[in-house]
Formats: C-alpha cells, structure tokens, sequence
C-alpha cells in the first residue's frame, strides 16, 4: 500500500495525517471526548484545523492511539523529533498490539520501515495493510 501523508494547517500548527497507520479508533472525532469541529469524516476535507483553537487540536492528537495523526509547529517547521525511551508494548483489548517506542519494521519482500512513537500491528489477521492494523477488526468483531 502507498504511503500517504496529507497535511492540515491553521497556520499556527499543521496536523499530519498518515491513511495507512490509522486504525480508525474514532477517538479523533466521536464521543463526548471527540472533537468533530476539527476531524469529521463525513466531510471532504475530513480535519479542518480552523474549527478549534490549536492548543485543543493539540490534546486531542495526543490521544490518537496508533499514531495517525501527528503534529508540528509551524514555527518549528516540521518536528521530527523521535521517541527516545525503551519501546514497549501493548495489547489493545479487542484491537491492535501498540508497540511504542523507535523500531524498524521488515516486510515479507525485506524492505524496511523506520517507525516512531507508536505503530499498531493487526492481530486479527484481516488487515488488507498488514502488518499494521487497518481497523478490520472491529467489523469482523475480534475478540482476543
């Protein structure tokens, strides 16, 4: 699967958002803890960085569990910092295994991926984007 990264900006903070990592948790948008004023995925374009102020889009990327959307400061250009603790890992009930932490990720052909702060591995077996967690899961019902 093609890499994509598309980028969101208020001019204060751009949100980055990578398709293939999302595991589509929802926590962005749905719930009381959501903020649909910035991510909508009934909309074209789904994150309008206008709708909230950027300390709220802020906190609310923070929450993404696989690391999808991501953020940087415009007066930072991008933050490419990476996560320098040990990595862990852990099981999401009913989900993906989040592993957080640097890592590098070798594909079934050899090629490898950096990846950093947190990366969701399918463990239901359905992803068509393995060996990540696309979010099949939940619509196959996973239990484990």
């Amino acid at each position: 699967m093609k890499e994509i990264t598309k980028k969101y900006t208020n001019g204060e903070v751009t949100i980055v958002w990578q398709p293939t990592v999302c595991i589509h948790s929802a926590i962005c948008w749905r719930g009381e803890n959501g903020l649909p004023e910035v991510f909508n995925p009934a909309e074209k374009p789904w994150i309008k960085p206008e709708g909230a102020n950027t300390k709220r889009i802020i906190d609310q990327i923070k929450k993404c569990p696989s690391g999808a959307l991501s953020y940087f400061m415009n007066e930072d250009k991008e933050n490419n910092a990476e996560v320098t603790a040990e990595s862990i890992v852990e099981i999401a009930p009913n989900g993906p295994l989040l592993v957080y932490g640097n890592i590098t990720v070798k594909d079934s052909e050899g090629n490898t991926t950096q990846k950093n702060k947190v990366t969701a591995f399918c463990r239901c077996g359905a992803s068509s984007n393995k060996p990540y967690c696309d979010g099949t899961h939940r619509k196959i019902n996973f239990e484990g």
